[in-house]
């Protein structure tokens, strides 16, 4: 890659983090807020997911504040790998039988969800991310 398109991909990056970032943040602000964790944990139980009580709310705020992580481009290879087993689990345990249209209540908003997380995951945050600023050492190579 050349000096001249980092930039561009940095900012290609920034556009990623903010959306995906933005979209989690919101659907765990849902749960958490909207939905309430005791709402939350019982539609976790009705799609037959273990451990509802434990999984409802480490879901809510892993998308919660997972997304602002992403949104702020801090820690982003390991939320974003986070991010993506959430959505590869959410894929499995509820959308997987229902094909792949969301408006069926299939796979296909979960897996663009899933595969963005991944990318950043294995991109990182680019320039204009927290990561660059905030880590130093072994810590900002993990993340």
């Amino acid at each position: 890659m050349t000096n001249t398109s980092k930039p561009a991909s940095s900012l290609g990056l920034l556009v990623l983090r903010l959306v995906i970032g933005g979209v989690f943040a919101a659907h765990g602000a849902q749960k958490v807020f909207e939905y309430t964790l005791p709402g939350t944990v019982q539609a976790f139980a009705g799609m037959g997911a273990p451990l509802p009580e434990i999984a409802g709310p480490a879901i809510a705020f892993l998308e919660l504040i997972g997304g602002i992580l992403l949104v702020a481009g801090l820690f982003t290879r390991p939320v974003g790998v986070l991010l993506a087993a959430d959505m590869a689990g959410a894929i499995v345990l509820v959308h997987l039988g229902n094909g792949i249209w969301v408006g069926d209540g299939g796979w296909e908003f979960a897996a663009v969800l899933g595969a963005a997380a991944l990318a950043l995951a294995f991109t990182g945050a680019g320039r204009y991310g927290l990561d660059r600023a905030v880590l130093r050492g072994p810590v900002r190579a993990l993340a």
